[in-house]
Parts: C-alpha cells; structure tokens; sequence
C-alpha cells in the first residue's frame, strides 16, 4: 500500500483539492513543481513532514463540500477553465495593472521593489494574453473534438500541430513561465505583505496579487494534473482503436 508520503503532490490535491490549502500554507508548489513526492517536496521546501501530515489529515476529514474535478467530462471541464479561471484572469488583469502603475508611482521611490513588481506583473499579463487565446482557439476546441470522436467512435481529427502532445508541452512551459515570475513577485513582497502604515491601495495590490496566485495555481492544476494526462490518454486510445 503507497504511503502518503510517497504520493506525488499532485495526485494528492488531485485526490482531494482541499489538500491544495494545505501544501500553500506551507510554500510547497502543487501546479507545476506537483510532480514531485510529498516527502521530497518537504525535503526541498525545509519543511517538517510530521507537521504537514496532521494538516493533510485534518483537510481530508473536514466536512466541507470539495468538488470532484478528476470525475468530470474533459469538454465540461475545459467549459469550467475558460468561463472560471480564464474570465478571472481576464478581469484581473487590467486591475492589477492599474494598481501596479499607481503604487509604483507613489510608492516607488520608497519602496524600490515595487517596480520590479510592475515590470514583472506587465510580463505576466503579456504572457498570460497569449496563453488563454492559444487554449481557446486552438486547444481546447481539439480536445472537444477529441471526445465527440470517442462519443460517435470516428478517427482522431486532423490538426496541424499533429499531436495534441504538441500544444500541451508548450501550455505546460508557459504555466512554468508564469510560474516562476509570480514566485519573483510573491519574494519580492515578502509573501504579499505590505509595510507597516502602508495605504488602501498598495494593500489592495498585494491583496490581489496574492489571490491572482492562488487561482492561478488551481487553474494550473486543473490544466496539468487532471486535464492533459487525460487528453494525452485519449489521444492513445482513439489512434490505436482506429
């Protein structure tokens, strides 16, 4: 029987998303770096396993209503990305921008770092454009396609990228990418938290820089751990039953 140390992270949070709270509280990465053991990812993250256990334990024992997103139809679930985390991220984005520019202007001067964080933020928000308009356009229409295919038992459709494996490297090292500058961002604002006396609206900023992490982080999980393991699965079956 595996141990719950030798889980990945990311099956882990897959099991139960309640566990995603848990491996935040303590900085362990369960998006793009979930790949990875939970004794490992204590290891590296110089965090004590006993301690993190007796949280996990707690989250799966909880009676709150956790959402089975490992149940759902990959067409209803690439539906609940866009109309989600997508449309979060869309008007977010502007908000952000809008509190990075002024912060920054007020603030800079006192705070250096806050224009590295408008720089890094500006980056996101170019990177993030494209990213959301790639899956939307050209994606996740395959994979609706790939599940009519399986549904109505036809050949796997044509499309110029060839595999779908093709497209979804590419979503996967654009999440890393994201990834890693809001990791910048987060160290730069000591964890998102402002100075003392700081006003309304550089906590506001850091308020929503810390929430735009955290849906991020759920909407990369979504995408890497539950939906393209199981695209990639279809794609396989489809071509060998044909």
């Amino acid at each position: 029987m595996e141990m719950l140390q030798d889980k990945t992270v990311a099956n882990l949070v897959t099991e139960n998303i309640k566990t995603a709270h848990v491996f935040k509280k303590y900085g362990i990465d369960f998006c793009c770096g979930g790949g990875v053991s939970i004794a490992k990812a204590c290891e590296k993250a110089g965090v004590n396993y006993a301690d993190l256990e007796k949280d996990l334990i707690a989250s799966k024992n909880e009676n709150t209503r956790a959402v089975n997103y490992n149940s759902w139809e990959l067409d209803f679930l690439t539906d609940h990305i866009i109309n989600v985390h997508h449309k979060y991220v869309e008007e977010s984005l502007p908000l952000i921008t809008q509190y990075a520019a002024k912060v920054a202007k007020v603030h800079g001067h006192h705070y250096s770092e806050l224009l590295e964080i408008q720089q890094l933020f500006a980056l996101v928000a170019t990177e993030m454009g494209g990213h959301q308009r790639k899956e939307e356009l050209i994606l996740f229409p395959f994979i609706k396609k790939l599940v009519q295919a399986e549904k109505e038992g036809t050949p796997v459709p044509d499309a110029h990228f060839g595999s779908v494996d093709n497209p979804i490297k590419m979503m996967e090292a654009e999440h890393e990418e994201v990834g890693d500058l809001l990791k910048k961002i987060s160290k730069l604002s000591s964890n998102y938290t402002p100075p003392e006396g700081a006003c309304n609206t550089y906590r506001a900023f850091y308020a929503k820089l810390d929430e735009f992490e955290q849906d991020l982080h759920h909407h990369i999980h979504l995408e890497n751990n539950i939906l393209f393991p199981k695209v990639l699965k279809l794609e396989k079956e489809l071509r060998n039953s044909n």
